[in-house]
């Protein structure tokens, strides 16, 4: 990966940016992006769209949600104890005893606490810890300390940053899905840089906003946009360690390649055109089948207003929600070629109509 793709991915997902949250985040994009885009736009909530070709008629929308899961501060104890709910989904025997930082007025160090391991009872011990069983401790000894810096409202996240692993994998807090803001990024610069687009198709690389939370910036950033045809990208579960059953999940494994995404979430045109694409061009890619709806933005595109041609591309991600999430960046890499190859071979007339005979 060059050394400015590398910087990019490193900036965003290292910034904290919690669903509701993401103007850090949205901020690193925008930086990124102007400097090869025709156009930056931000919306009402939040999403940001680089575009190229704002013009045109035929218009690709390509999403990668740049929110994270994490936490939010509810209560402020009088012995300056900080209780928080989840933002996002969580297991909750994660933030037991982890490092995090609350953003607020500053950034505020702090631990995740549980009464101690010698302190739970037979019953206790059995059951798995809830997030309401859990406080933050900041080292503060009244409400008053904890109130010069911190209020209510203020989101928190893991004192956890992109490090590589061997080889090209990587780890990092927050792969879901600033990984997916990342190659739809790289997506309209290879674009831009190594040409193919047709002058008369328009790209629009959106990082959306509050998936975590219900799809929300996708849906209303596929609105604003009315693209005929559409492309999200998401981190996919990984079935290649011990404990996950192939026959019941499908095989998908990190470093063979993007997911391409069959099913009814899929429009069949999209999919045959990404696999060709993927053929014609060299790129490995890996089969992902769902047979419904998915919880990508995939999901909120394809019915928006009267239907959008959309296609889901992934990137096989082990350890998913976690602090440690882990992929190859050969992969990411990759999925951005995949999705580039794609936009340079949808021409103004392509008709995205599902149909026997093709």
């Amino acid at each position: 990966m060059r050394s400015e793709s590398l910087s990019f991915l490193q900036d965003i997902v290292n910034a904290p940016s919690p669903s509701g949250y993401e103007e850090r985040a949205a901020h690193v994009y925008r930086t990124y992006t102007s400097s090869f885009a025709d156009k930056v736009t931000t919306d009402i909530h939040g999403s940001v769209a680089a575009i190229l070709n704002p013009g045109a008629e035929m218009k690709i929308m390509l999403a990668g949600h740049m929110d994270e899961i994490g936490f939010i501060v509810h209560y402020i104890s009088d012995d300056g104890l900080l209780y928080f709910g989840g933002i996002g989904g969580h297991d909750s025997v994660v933030p037991v005893g982890q490092r995090v930082w609350i953003h607020g007025k500053e950034r505020v160090p702090g631990v995740i606490g549980r009464k101690a391991i010698h302190l739970l009872d037979d019953d206790e011990r059995k059951k798995k810890p809830e997030l309401k069983d859990l406080w933050i401790d900041i080292g503060a000894s009244t409400r008053a300390e904890v109130e010069a810096v911190i209020q209510l409202g203020d989101v928190v996240t893991y004192q956890v940053e992109f490090q590589k692993l061997m080889g090209d994998r990587a780890t990092a807090r927050g792969f879901d899905n600033k990984m997916g803001s990342f190659i739809v990024a790289e997506t309209l610069r290879l674009l831009q840089e190594d040409g193919g687009l047709h002058p008369s198709v328009g790209v629009y690389a959106v990082a959306t906003v509050q998936e975590e939370i219900g799809l929300r910036g996708a849906r209303t950033s596929s609105y604003s946009i009315a693209a005929q045809s559409g492309l999200a990208v998401d981190v996919n579960h990984a079935i290649d360690y011990p404990g996950v059953s192939k026959t019941r999940y499908g095989s998908l494994d990190v470093g063979k390649g993007p997911s391409v995404m069959r099913g009814a979430n899929a429009n069949p045109i999209v999919f045959r055109m990404i696999c060709d694409a993927a053929k014609e061009d060299g790129i490995p890619f890996q089969v992902d089948v769902t047979p419904g709806g998915t919880g990508t933005d995939g999901n909120a595109m394809q019915i928006n207003r009267g239907g959008m041609a959309v296609g889901i591309l992934g990137v096989a991600l082990r350890y998913m929600h976690t602090p440690c999430e882990v992929l190859s960046l050969v992969d990411v890499e990759d999925c951005a070629r995949l999705m580039a190859a794609y936009c340079r071979r949808v021409m103004p007339d392509t008709d995205f109509t599902p149909r026997l005979g093709l």
